[in-house]
């Protein structure tokens, strides 16, 4: 079976493609330069539209970072260990992590916790205290939330 050969794109035409990707919604800055590569740009021809897709506000790994924030912490309830880590994997400055990282309501964010150790708990068949309260400790470890407030919140529950 033969490869399909990917299209080729000159500078202006891979502009209007990166535009219309960057307006779909947002996107790292390493998101799009491996989608210029993937028109077959140069080095140079990439790294000029990147800046200025960044110059046009299309690409804004602030607003990247304080969206991510939002939809991983308000939809999936990830803790900010996760949502940190997350970040970093895509390549998004430690000030942009800071930045989108003040999305976060402290109080949602313990309304939560609180939640996902209800649900949990309601779910768990370990019928031992230790090892359902260790069960419980891992699963809202491995969601991103901090172990002094997995602790203070299991100490509120009654096992």
């Amino acid at each position: 079976m033969e490869k399909k050969k990917q299209k080729t794109y000159t500078p202006k035409e891979a502009l209007v493609k990166a535009a219309a990707y960057c307006a779909y919604q947002d996107r790292t800055q390493q998101e799009v330069r491996d989608k210029l590569y993937s028109y077959g740009l140069e080095h140079d021809d990439v790294e000029e539209l990147i800046v200025r897709l960044s110059q046009e506000k299309l690409i804004d790994e602030e607003r990247y970072a304080q969206s991510y924030v939002r939809g991983k912490y308000g939809l999936k309830k990830w803790g900010r260990r996760k949502i940190i880590q997350g970040l970093k994997a895509k390549g998004i400055s430690d000030y942009c992590i800071k930045q989108g990282m003040k999305e976060i309501d402290p109080e949602l964010y313990e309304q939560n916790l609180h939640q996902l150790l209800e649900k949990k708990n309601a779910t768990e068949k370990e019928k031992n205290p230790f090892a359902r309260r260790q069960k419980l400790s891992f699963y809202l470890m491995s969601k991103g939330y901090e172990s002094d407030l997995v602790q203070d919140a299991l100490k509120g529950l009654d096992l």
